[in-house]
């Protein structure tokens, strides 16, 4: 029973951070919907990319690259370059929760 409860504790400290993140990344893509549309499934234009199902990774690479200027987009440079670390991870593991265009394993 105790070691029941020590590995639910431990369990719990290191799922807190993550599920901090998911209750984060919502709230900070609310911007992201006006021109990826609402959980970055619908963009407004043909140009820009659909965010949903996108791999987690791939997001968290991007968006430093946004934010630091390594990869140039005027509206992505400005909207990436506030962003802190735990935001940028937040909407990466946000986006590649949605469902995409093609299912997960």
């Amino acid at each position: 029973m105790i070691r029941a409860l020590a590995l639910g504790a431990s369990l719990l400290a290191v799922l807190t951070p993550a599920l901090a993140g998911d209750e984060a990344g919502p709230k900070k893509a609310e911007v992201c919907a006006a021109c990826h549309g609402p959980a970055g499934k619908k963009p407004t234009t043909p140009e820009t990319p659909r965010l949903a199902g996108q791999e987690y990774d791939y997001l968290v690479h991007v968006l430093i690259d946004y934010h630091k200027g390594t990869r140039v987009s005027p509206i992505m440079n400005a909207m990436a370059k506030p962003l802190t670390d735990k935001e940028i991870h937040d909407l990466a593991s946000y986006y590649s929760r949605q469902d995409g265009l093609t299912s997960k394993r």
